[in-house]
């Protein structure tokens, strides 16, 4: 057993809230023995589980003066260079900063918008020792180091359970949507920093700091989200499903790569691109302004007795009354062509309807 002649405390790690010097307690002290206290420590020694005196920062020579209380307790039975069993404990003072917490599991909420949904916070806080007896005495017990991982999780636990009931509450009381959430995470860290700060307490820390960062929805809800967003950019359903469209064939003839197949699909694709962009571009022209209206001419007999307006057959060349469906001569459908697969009016000539894009034999 080792006669201690100086104790004090090193903390390397930054992470350590109370320790015990020698960490196994099988250590003596005796009177005239030095303690260091650095700044942002105390020292307590302890006796058969008691903790009697503490010293403050600073070099400390043992004398009755320094630990009376603990002297009384053991009366030296063999004078003062007699030496004594006592535990020494270091505390840390100073704030133990980035702590990091969020929602392992996601946490049902009724949404006023969008019904039941599931959330995820995240965000960080800040500790620090506040009643280090309090500390020793409930939480450190006889183990020879405490470190802020040894209570992390049973905070983080408290965490949770408070803010989910926060946000329920304030998304309840001001009748909230999650996509009001992200405006709300001032006015939420504070509230959850004060249904925390007493469950802190009871271990003898302080809640120094608590921010919510991040309240995050489901992916699937966030890309509906994004949907909803694209269509209002677009001015609507059609404009949207349009450029979805050119954009699906973009992909496709680069992906198409170099083999005789790709180059056949990145063709099509373009044409079919060029036709798509082509009509919506007819789409968002301006409308011409509206004609101005003529005087009205008088009609003449010659007018009004004039021949009938007629069409030729495009089959025999026939001579047919402007709304005859077929040739009289030859039987050949006069109806304008169609699109098989949409059904659209198309332009004679063309290769590729202009409203789906569809080849046209």
């Amino acid at each position: 057993m080792p006669l201690l002649d100086i104790v004090e405390f090193v903390d390397s790690t930054g992470k350590t809230l109370a320790a015990r010097v020698p960490p196994d307690g099988n250590g003596e002290l005796r009177l005239g023995s030095q303690c260091i206290v650095r700044e942002g420590q105390l020292a307590f020694f302890a006796r058969d589980g008691r903790f009697l005196d503490m010293l403050i920062p600073g070099r400390h020579t043992l004398t009755s003066n320094n630990i009376p209380l603990l002297i009384d307790f053991i009366k030296l039975p063999f004078g003062s260079k007699s030496p004594f069993r006592a535990d020494v404990y270091f505390v840390s003072l100073h704030q133990h900063t980035d702590l990091k917490w969020g929602t392992p599991q996601p946490i049902p909420m009724r949404d006023a918008q969008f019904g039941m949904v599931r959330l995820r916070a995240f965000g960080t806080f800040i500790i620090q020792v506040a009643e280090p007896r309090r500390l020793l005495t409930a939480v450190v017990g006889t183990r020879g180091r405490l470190t802020v991982q040894d209570v992390e999780e049973q905070l983080r636990s408290s965490i949770i359970a408070r803010v989910a009931d926060v946000i329920a509450e304030r998304m309840r009381e001001r009748q909230l949507s999650v996509l009001d959430l992200a405006t709300e995470y001032d006015e939420l860290s504070e509230m959850a920093y004060e249904a925390l700060k007493d469950d802190f307490a009871a271990l003898g820390l302080q809640l120094t700091r608590f921010y919510i960062n991040t309240i995050s929805v489901p992916e699937e809800l966030e890309r509906r989200l994004d949907q909803v967003g694209g269509v209002a950019a677009f001015g609507g359903m059609g404009d949207y499903t349009r450029f979805k469209a050119a954009e699906a064939l973009q992909d496709a003839a680069r992906t198409g790569g170099d083999s005789a197949v790709g180059a056949g699909i990145g063709l099509g694709a373009g044409m079919n691109l060029g036709a798509l962009m082509g009509q919506a571009l007819q789409q968002q022209a301006p409308a011409p302004p509206p004609a101005l209206p003529q005087a009205e001419k008088p009609k003449t007999p010659a007018a009004t007795s004039g021949a009938t307006a007629t069409k030729k057959c495009p089959q025999c060349g026939a001579a047919m009354p402007a709304n005859a469906k077929f040739c009289s001569e030859c039987g050949t459908s006069l109806l304008p062509a169609t699109c098989p697969q949409c059904g659209h009016a198309v332009t004679p000539g063309a290769k590729f309807c202009i409203e789906c894009g569809a080849a046209l034999k």
